[in-house]
């Protein structure tokens, strides 16, 4: 699955804007349009944003919500 794929599933299941994700993921909030337009990420910047999308779905599946308010690298 491509990074693009997995934050676009995540953004429909976590009910997250783009910005919001992007900003909380990486502190990047055009990460996501960049993307969609061509933007290739780095080896870092996909763990980074994997590493996210993981801590998103655990907390989802333990109903903490954190989705709105999780920060990576902190």
């Amino acid at each position: 699955m491509s990074l693009l794929h997995a934050i676009e599933t995540c953004l429909r299941t976590c009910h997250l804007p783009p910005s919001r994700f992007g900003r909380n993921a990486v502190r990047d909030p055009r990460l996501v349009h960049d993307l969609r337009r061509g933007r290739q990420p780095g080896p870092e910047l996909e763990r980074r944003v994997l590493a996210y999308i993981a801590r998103l779905n655990a907390s989802s599946q333990a109903g903490t919500g954190a989705g709105n308010s999780g920060r990576a690298g902190q």
